[in-house]
């Protein structure tokens, strides 16, 4: 076999050879970037909601300790997760719960699961900052008619505060796309790790990895592009008027003037 003799020579014959494999391995990331956002906003979300509930002036003193341990042991999950690399986090998890727990975790299963509860503990502190920022005023009247808290979060708040907070959520689904490629150290046949076995072929590790960042910037550009679509969609037209606003035809009073005799 003739061996190509220039770089983008080595290029072609390299995804040629192995576009297959890039392929597994793209989509394969994008499974888990995407899969682990989701639950990782799940779990965001009902950590945020957690973490704001307030125990009522009356409440027992039990149920107010109980909530305090609650709150304590999530602010101790987001900062965890929030202060060790992923990597880490892979290792610990998956070996781990070999050794101590006798669970031999499919690659696949383990890797949805780290990317899910890391996610997880930047949504919770994402949620909140998005819950926080809606008017209180919103959150006491609810609380004056009867509206539980999970009521309120539901039917108010919430749906003032995820469009808010959709940019930082979108970011998200960017940085796991490219911190999946982490998972490679529990074998993960991501797009890293499908890449680090093509180099070790030919050892033109230039090369190959030439392709894979290639194949990631295409990525992160369009899932962007089409974050910011879906951020106009969810922002409505532009061109709106208010109902009630001078500029509403509808607000205004046409009063009748009488004519003056002459």
């Amino acid at each position: 076999m003739q061996f190509p003799t220039t770089f983008f020579g080595w290029v072609g014959f390299l995804i040629d050879q192995y576009g297959g494999m890039f392929l597994r391995g793209t989509g394969v990331t994008l499974l888990i970037a995407l899969s682990g956002t989701v639950l990782g906003f799940l779990i965001g979300l009902l950590v945020a909601i957690a973490r704001t509930i307030e125990p009522a002036p009356r409440a027992s003193a039990v149920k107010k300790a109980l909530i305090k341990l609650l709150k304590g042991i999530l602010a101790v999950y987001i900062e965890v997760f929030r202060g060790t690399p992923m990597m880490v986090q892979a290792m610990v998890i998956y070996y781990g719960a070999m050794q101590y727990l006798g669970l031999d975790m499919p690659q696949m299963l383990a890797a949805v699961l780290i990317v899910s509860v890391n996610t997880g503990a930047y949504m919770a502190e994402i949620i909140r900052g998005g819950i926080i920022s809606v008017d209180k005023g919103q959150v006491e009247a609810a609380r004056s008619i009867g509206m539980t808290h999970w009521q309120t979060m539901s039917a108010i708040v919430l749906p003032q505060a995820v469009p808010n907070i959709m940019p930082s959520i979108g970011n998200e689904f960017v940085v796991n796309i490219k911190d999946s490629s982490v998972l490679n150290v529990i074998s993960v046949s991501e797009l890293f790790f499908m890449s680090k076995s093509a180099a070790g072929t030919y050892y033109k590790y230039f090369e190959v990895f030439f392709i894979t960042a290639l194949i990631y910037l295409v990525l992160t550009f369009s899932i962007t592009r089409l974050l910011r679509l879906l951020e106009r969609k969810m922002d409505g037209d532009s061109s709106y008027t208010i109902c009630g606003s001078q500029s509403d035809s509808r607000s205004v009073i046409h009063v009748p003037v009488e004519k003056e005799e002459a």
